[in-house]
Parts: structure tokens; C-alpha cells; sequence
């Protein structure tokens, strides 16, 4: 007989490709010491080994090696699940891994499954057949958490009687809330996938405005993606090559001592899930300043936690920052304020304990 795994996981990306939700669900594993956890996920690249064993589960990585192994995922993981006979099911977000949740569930009705909203995408404005696989995935499942009100509200849209459990993704408070250096040689910290929901575009406007101001100041802007060379070109057009510096990837280990050289953090979304980049800086000391959208409304509340500015309105964001820059009261206000938020409402122990919880419900 093959071992009975306690719960599965099906996610479209995990270690080593890191992102918000492949960091929820490493941190809430890892507190969980009591939960044996199959983790289920497109292999995507062949250096990277089919299994690996961790202290209280296995990741399972599916597939060729390749990027099609994503649209292979619903089909291999719901193989692959017959064989690891779980007794919970958990997908995060309702993509390609959902998927395989879903052909489990159909073919296992009995067996508990658990799905987690992630998304950072404007929901309602993607394509007509991504809204309707991730409607046919919600309708499925047994009980739903969403990481923000936003997400959470889109939800009982389209199934006002599904379970909803709102589980924000949160941050190790302990490794970020480290000893604030007595000077900084950074102004402005952005920490983003370079895409375009994320608005890196508009605060390098941003930072050619206030150059033509007189007020010259350090970017540093930390992340990939597709967007990379478009933004190193418009650096360069708008002559911003000694102001705003495009420093990549950085680890997760890394990031907390990037965070405090820097006096502001700057993310001017237009869409997003909850934002864990927001919570990081805040950890660590840094005012934010961020947008209206999504899930950024649960944490940060103008002139309180951080600074709002309008969407996609680079004078507008420019103007905060320099606001921001120019009082250091009220950056140290601002920074003190969120620093308590993130320690109260944030810690990855308290969201560990409150998913724990849910699957306890489920006798696991």
C-alpha cells in the first residue's frame, strides 16, 4: 500500500520559483510540524529534481522539464493524486494546478477540498474563458479562503454560499523588523514582479518628474520579468541612469537588508491581490506608499499606515513621494504604524495557526 499523505497541495509554482503564493505556502508548512503535506507542481525546468523531500512532506514536481508542463499539470496531477490517495485536497489560485483539484474532486467527491484565492490580477476584466474555469473551480470546492476582502467579496459573487475564510498572506515579522541602519543611501524602494499590474512604469515617471524638479534622488527598484528591458530603455530615454538602478532578483534572505537602506517603499498597482511586498517593507520599518486596488485597501488606510496616490497618475505619485521624503515625522509615523500592523495582524504564526485550524475542522 502506498502512504496515505494527509494533505495534498497542487500549485503552479513552487520553490525554486518564488512568489506570493509559493512563499505562503512554504512559511504555513513549516508550522505545521504535525501535518504531513504532498506538494504537488509543474516541474517547468529539468535541473530541477522530480522529488524533494522536506522534514514533513515531499514536493512532487510533474512533467518534462519544460514551460508546457504547466498546461500538462491538471491532467498529471490528478494522476498522480490517485496514487497518493490524500485525505485533503488544497489548491492556491484557481490556475492549471486548480485544475487537477478539480478532476480529484470530481472523480473523489468525498474527499475535503480546500481553495485558496491568491490572484493579484483585475478578476473581472480577464479573458471570458479564464472567468469561467476559475467559476467552474469555486464551484467545486468544499470551502474557499482568500487572502483579502477584495478577493474574498469576488468570491460570494460567484457562489454566495461557498465557506469563505479570509487568510491574508502575511510575513516573518522576526527577519524583517531588523536594526535600522543610522543612514540611508536609498530614497525610494520598489519590490515587484516587472509586470504591468504593478505600475513600475509609472514610478519611473514618477522619478523623471521630480528630477525636472530639482529634486534628484536614488531608485532602487528590485525584481524581473517581462517588462525588464522596456524599463531599462525608458531609464535611459528619460536620462534617469545615475537615479534609478535595476538591481533584479533578489533572495528572500537577501531582501530584508535591501529593504532598510531604503527611507520609502513604492508599489503603484493597478490591481492587486493583498500585495506581500507592502507587508515586507512594513516589517521592516519603511512608510509606504501604494493605490486604491484590490487588497492593498485592508492594510494600508491613508495618512495612517502609508500614503494612497492615484492610479496609473505619475504627478500624482511624484507628489507623494516627495511629501513623504521631505517630513520625517511623518515617515517615522507612518513607519511605526505599520510596523504595529504587520507585527498584529501579519506574522506568518498567527496565519499558520488559523489555516491549521481549518484543516482541523476537516479532522486532519
Amino acid at each position: 500500500m502506498p502512504q496515505k499523505s494527509t494533505v495534498l497541495i497542487f500549485t503552479t509554482a513552487y520553490r525554486p520559483f518564488i512568489g506570493g503564493s509559493e512563499i505562503a505556502i512554504e512559511e504555513i508548512v513549516r508550522r505545521l510540524p504535525n501535518v504531513f503535506f504532498d506538494i504537488l507542481t509543474p516541474r517547468k525546468h529539468l535541473s530541477l529534481p522530480r522529488m524533494e523531500r522536506f522534514e514533513n512532506g515531499c514536493i512532487h514536481r510533474l512533467g518534462l522539464g519544460l514551460p508546457i508542463d504547466k498546461f500538462l499539470f491538471p491532467i498529471l496531477g490528478w494522476f498522480v493524486s490517485l496514487r497518493l490517495r490524500p485525505a485533503l485536497i488544497h489548491a492556491y489560485q484557481a490556475s492549471h494546478a486548480a485544475g487537477a483539484a478539480w478532476l480529484y474532486k470530481w472523480t473523489h467527491p468525498k474527499t475535503p477540498f480546500i481553495l485558496t484565492i491568491q490572484e493579484g490580477k483585475n478578476l473581472k476584466r480577464q479573458f471570458f474563458l479564464i472567468r469561467f474555469f476559475r467559476k467552474l473551480i469555486v464551484l467545486r470546492a468544499d470551502r474557499v479562503t482568500a487572502i483579502s476582502r477584495y478577493l474574498a467579496e469576488y468570491v460570494r459573487e460567484l457562489r454566495p454560499n461557498v465557506p469563505v475564510t479570509i487568510i491574508p498572506n502575511g510575513v516573518d515579522v522576526q527577519r524583517f523588523a531588523a536594526n535600522l541602519p543610522d543612514q540611508k543611501n536609498i530614497d525610494v524602494i520598489t519590490v515587484s514582479r516587472l509586470v504591468a499590474k504593478n505600475g513600475i512604469m509609472d514610478l519611473v515617471e514618477a522619478i523623471s518628474i521630480l528630477k525636472q524638479a530639482g529634486h534628484s534622488m536614488r531608485t532602487l527598484i528590485i525584481g524581473d520579468g517581462p517588462l525588464k528591458s522596456q524599463i531599462r530603455r525608458r531609464i535611459s530615454q528619460l536620462g534617469l541612469e545615475n537615479e534609478v538602478i535595476l538591481a533584479g532578483e533578489v533572495s528572500n534572505q537577501e531582501l530584508p537588508q535591501q529593504l532598510v537602506q531604503a527611507k520609502i517603499f513604492v508599489r503603484p498597482s493597478h490591481s492587486e491581490g493583498l500585495g506581500i511586498s507592502f507587508l515586507e517593507a512594513m516589517a521592516g520599518g519603511l512608510p509606504i506608499i501604494g493605490t486604491p486596488v484590490g487588497g492593498i485597501h485592508d492594510f494600508l488606510h491613508d495618512k495612517e499606515t502609508g500614503l494612497m496616490c492615484r492610479v496609473g497618475d505619475p504627478s500624482d505619485l511624484a507628489e507623494k513621494i516627495k511629501m513623504l521624503l521631505a517630513d520625517e515625522s511623518l515617515r517615522e509615523r507612518l513607519a511605526a504604524a505599520g510596523r504595529d500592523l504587520a507585527r498584529t495582524r501579519y506574522d506568518w504564526r498567527m496565519i499558520a495557526s488559523q489555516m491549521g485550524a481549518i484543516y482541523h475542522e476537516y479532522g486532519i
